[in-house]
């Protein structure tokens, strides 16, 4: 399905992704286990590439983008995103040197049709940050808001199911999250609960917008009062110190 704008997958970034680029900003401790998989590859394709994020500035980058919102908020010293999806990529084989793809093979309409692409026109090696289902319950959000780490899990494929899309010929490399992390997806507030009470940040992690207003409320004011009386220092407040968290966000590098 596209919506209005193009976007491909689930999530209407349209309506959700005006500000993104305010709170998803690439992380440079992230973007080293990329750079280290694609190498000195010279020609980079990235797929489902947003507004960006962890694209190398230094060598030739091509990027894919359906989203007419997401192609907008590109910064002027990236290249101009082609309006295209992972399941239909308009170029020859072989044509890169590597592939990468961040934060987006959950919202391909066909998994293994989308993958198939994009190794038909790469020469060598491809990364794929994303996260693995499994290890969502490891962050406390799962006690607050067990409905959005429910919608994650149920969007992003198992790692099983992307190696076999992969023919298994993958590597899957735990990619710790550190304290500081500018690209704000939920996990990166592992150690600042407050900033999930902002609605900005929330709207920047598309698993919030297949959740029930509702609930939302309940746990803006559930997180609220536990950060008011102290409840979720006790539980969790040595979280606040901790330099990195090792919860689902991983590398998958083809060989």
């Amino acid at each position: 399905m596209r919506h209005q704008d193009g976007s491909a997958g689930d999530a209407n970034y349209g309506a959700i992704g005006q500000g993104y680029v305010r709170f998803r900003q690439p992380d440079p401790r992230i973007a080293a286990f990329i750079h280290r998989v694609i190498g000195d590859a010279e020609t980079v394709l990235n797929v489902g590439a947003g507004a960006g994020s962890y694209e190398p500035t230094d060598r030739s980058v091509t990027a894919v983008e359906p989203s007419a919102s997401m192609r907008a908020q590109r910064q002027p010293h990236l290249p101009v995103a082609i309006d295209a999806t992972a399941e239909n990529l308009p170029f020859p084989d072989r044509s890169f040197d590597a592939a990468m793809a961040t934060f987006t093979i959950h919202q391909w309409s066909d998994l293994a049709c989308g993958l198939a692409e994009v190794r038909r026109v790469t020469r060598g090696p491809i990364a794929l940050l994303t996260c693995d289902p499994d290890l969502l319950d490891r962050f406390w959000l799962n006690a607050y808001a067990p409905e959005v780490i429910a919608v994650e899990a149920a969007r992003y494929p198992s790692i099983g199911r992307v190696r076999s899309a992969l023919d298994g010929a993958a590597d899957v490399i735990p990619v710790p999250i550190p304290l500081d992390c500018a690209d704000g997806f939920n996990e990166a507030y592992y150690g600042r609960p407050e900033m999930l009470l902002d609605s900005a940040a929330r709207l920047a992690c598309s698993a919030w917008s297949f959740v029930d207003a509702a609930e939302v409320e309940r746990f803006e004011a559930v997180l609220r009062r536990d950060l008011d009386d102290g409840t979720w220092d006790r539980n969790h407040g040595k979280l606040r110190r901790q330099s990195s968290f090792e919860g689902s966000l991983v590398l998958i590098r083809t060989h």
